[in-house]
């Protein structure tokens, strides 16, 4: 997925004390007609958890009644692309040659590497678009890997009144088959109504609850819809519970601490000015660096880079844990 901001601010992924809840901003996603997105991560009270940079909640959206997704080709650097829908389907394509479906339960991980491009379109055969869109950064040892893409359907497992669907990393003895290239947990939660879970987790992760539904209490607090809950690191255990009456949906998401310096404009994840600036005038000049996507159908062939701000990007030291 597209950071389409017009004037995307530079994010450094910075030093950070913060331990508590991220509360959503709300940015569109396309043109005047745009779908919009809850966006918790990044921001300036907290960049990242564990590799996790970027983290997109949008509907339930029907397209039946409003604009539908429509990204046309655009870039990526430096970092792997999550797509997890709880409704709809969306069609995706990239200069990799990869043609696929995201489906509700299942996996669709990008690897953008050096550099891929890709465009994201809704189905009207599923018209009803609700999920999450996540980011992962790459290490610096890894950054310049070669593009690619994993589709994993996770087993859904239930016990005593909480179903996990563990679609990276392990949790309770669940792991996923899914190469990462730093330490990660990504799962879906799904709590009946009244249920409390103490979850065990490795405690030399920090981890995120993204609320998709319900009244959810986790990391020490309540949480509503698009909040993301934190825990630092040192904890052997993580806590929920579902205060509502109706049943409660989380993503929670867990890493070990990312302790690189980073640099995220746009679509870009990088480590200095001069690489964005790089980056932006090679997909700008269509260079190779990111190939191209056959056979969307869109209107625009490409998404342009916005300007570049009038400043130098600066990138921050990792964050303290």
């Amino acid at each position: 997925m597209s950071n389409t901001d017009a004037a995307p601010s530079e994010v450094g992924c910075g030093a950070s004390t913060f331990d508590g809840v991220l509360h959503p901003r709300e940015v569109p996603l396309g043109g005047p007609r745009a779908i919009r997105v809850r966006r918790t991560l990044p921001q300036r009270d907290r960049s990242l958890i564990g590799a996790w940079c970027f983290a997109d909640h949008y509907g339930p959206h029907d397209l039946r009644s409003g604009p539908p997704m429509d990204v046309p080709p655009h870039p990526h650097t430096g970092l792997q692309t999550v797509s997890w829908l709880f409704s709809g389907q969306i069609e995706h394509r990239d200069s990799a040659g990869v043609h696929a479906i995201v489906r509700p339960g299942e996996l669709n991980l990008m690897t953008a590497g050096a550099g891929i491009c890709h465009s994201e379109v809704s189905m009207v055969d599923a018209p009803v678009l609700h999920g999450a869109q996540l980011w992962v950064a790459l290490p610096d040892a890894d950054r310049d890997t070669d593009r690619d893409f994993a589709h994993h359907v996770p087993r859904a497992r239930t016990v005593g009144g909480l179903t996990a669907r563990v679609f990276l990393g392990e949790l309770d003895g669940e792991r996923s088959p899914v190469h990462t290239f730093t330490p990660l947990l990504g799962a879906q939660l799904d709590l009946d109504p009244g249920v409390e879970v103490t979850l065990d987790v490795d405690d030399a992760f920090e981890h995120g609850v993204l609320v998709d539904q319900g009244s959810v209490e986790a990391c020490g607090a309540e949480l509503a819809v698009a909040d993301l809950g934190y825990q630092g690191t040192g904890h052997p255990t993580l806590h929920l519970a579902n205060r509502g009456d109706g049943p409660a949906r989380v993503l929670l998401l867990g890493g070990t601490p990312f302790g690189e310096e980073l640099l995220m404009w746009w679509n870009f994840v990088g480590r200095s000015h001069e690489e964005i600036v790089a980056f932006r005038e090679q997909w700008q000049a269509g260079d190779a660096r990111f190939g191209s996507v056959d056979g969307y159908r869109g209107d625009l062939a490409r998404l342009p880079a916005p300007p570049l701000p009038h400043a130098t990007l600066r990138s921050r030291p990792p964050p303290r844990v």
